[in-house]
């Protein structure tokens, strides 16, 4: 297949500059959509208050449980179009992206019924306080409703990204942010809707978003163009997929669930730190989508050097990506703390969350690059085809951890910092298992092909 002038050549090249053209895309396109939705956020805190922005935030680590079980199957499509790529099998792709695209549909429609049904169960679960429980239960409801859009966009971009092309994605998230900020001030200031009128808004912008990517799959004159009456299961893509998707969706489950656990906690701190701990959250988010950006070039990559038989590329992938999401996570990390009073100011004006959020910033965001090297040997693995591995290291060095953190050691000094100086202990765990699992894996890999 010959590359279009949008598509990164994955196979050849300079590698620094190729991963940068596909990272740059992306992160710019992944911190758009965050400034997009940290927009809902300052909106609700400062056109409608503090209780609003606590029940917004209160839903963040929720979303988080539900959403990335399909979002992280999507994983599983980009790997798999990507070793298509490499391999030239055209039939592949096609059936792969019609798979993930009714996968993606099918997913969504059952998280929006499912949210309906149990949004009040689940935010009891989390310790939502009663004072902001039923405008969270409000806001749980009609953001999920947006979710069968949220999910075959998702499933279109993966789609894309696994042919090296992250260029129209971040057009088509443009659009629908900025729709999504428009749509955020007239329903909050002008008809007064409160928490609803921003998810609405959210929900309307995924909606636009799926329609752009289905449009832009369906002009697709290759493998990849979409045309509906193919939609179609295929056993042998759903089970590529799944092969890598599953794994990375429990491990997806499995964090956000740790994060909902921490969450539990923070509600237990009160109002002002919940505003304080979600106002941080907003701006962490930005330095995570940084890191997640080299955690799919490294699936990408390594997935298609692999189907291409270009095994021994995988090496300087994985390094140029380690050195890449280093020096990234140091520079955003430092410049998320240098300025952290004034964007927390951007959330709220209590200036007791403003201080709490920034000690939050100090612990979290500085040794954020950790996290984003656990991630890009968590992509490599993955993109060896090795997805259960990073999985268990995950469940039980992170998410494990942060569970005995919460119910057994943060008890016994009930502050804040205590709760979140658990990131980065779970972080070195976490990564020092991830390079003695990819050191192996690459070994058993590089001599069962000969090149050792």
């Amino acid at each position: 297949m010959a590359l279009k002038h949008r598509e990164v050549d994955m196979l050849g090249g300079s590698l620094p500059r190729n991963l940068l053209r596909f990272v740059l895309p992306l992160m710019l396109a992944g911190m758009l959509q965050q400034a997009f939705n940290t927009a809902d956020v300052i909106v609700v805190g400062k056109f409608v208050g503090d209780n609003a922005l606590a029940a917004v935030s209160s839903n963040g680590a929720l979303i988080g449980l539900l959403v990335n079980v399909f979002v992280c199957l999507s994983i599983g499509l980009n790997a798999d179009i990507a070793n298509a790529v490499g391999r030239g099998d055209h039939r592949r792709m096609e059936q792969s992206l019609h798979t993930g695209l009714l996968l993606g549909l099918l997913g969504g429609i059952f998280l929006a019924a499912f949210g309906w049904l149990v949004a009040p169960t689940l935010l009891r679960w989390t310790g939502a306080p009663d004072s902001v429980f039923d405008s969270a239960v409000l806001y749980l409801r009609v953001y999920l409703l947006g979710a069968p859009a949220g999910l075959v966009y998702n499933f279109g971009a993966a789609a894309l990204r696994g042919t090296g092309d992250t260029q129209r994605p971040l057009r088509f998230l443009t659009i629908a942010g900025v729709v999504n900020v428009i749509l955020n001030l007239f329903f909050v200031i002008v008809l007064h809707w409160g928490v609803a009128g921003v998810a609405a808004a959210t929900s309307i912008s995924q909606l636009i978003s799926a329609g752009l990517v289905l449009r832009c799959l369906s002009h697709e004159s290759g493998p990849l163009h979409f045309d509906p009456r193919r939609l179609r299961i295929v056993p042998a893509s759903l089970g590529r997929i799944c092969a890598v998707g599953i794994p990375a969706a429990c491990q997806g489950v499995v964090v956000s669930l740790s994060n909902t656990i921490i969450q539990s906690s923070v509600n237990s701190l009160g109002e002002v730190f919940m505003a304080a701990s979600g106002a941080a959250s907003n701006i962490e988010n930005f330095v995570w989508i940084a890191m997640n950006t080299f955690h799919q070039a490294a699936i990408t990559f390594v997935s298609a050097a692999r189907g291409a038989g270009q095994t021994r590329r995988t090496d300087k992938i994985v390094g140029w990506n380690l050195l890449l999401v280093t020096l990234f996570g140091l520079s955003l990390g430092a410049l998320s703390t240098l300025f952290g009073p004034w964007l927390l100011s951007l959330f709220t004006d209590t200036p007791a969350a403003i201080s709490q959020g920034h000690v939050r910033l100090m612990i979290v965001c500085l040794p954020y690059f950790l996290y984003g090297m656990t991630d890009v040997l968590t992509g490599a693995l993955r993109g060896f085809g090795k997805s259960i591995a990073p999985m268990l290291v995950t469940i039980l060095g992170m998410c494990g951890l942060r569970f005995v953190w919460c119910t057994a050691i943060f008890p016994l000094h009930r502050t804040g910092p205590m709760l979140m100086v658990c990131y980065p202990i779970t972080w070195v765990i976490a990564l020092t298992a991830l390079v003695v699992c990819f050191l192996l894996v690459r070994h058993r890999v590089y001599k069962r092909e000969g090149l050792l």
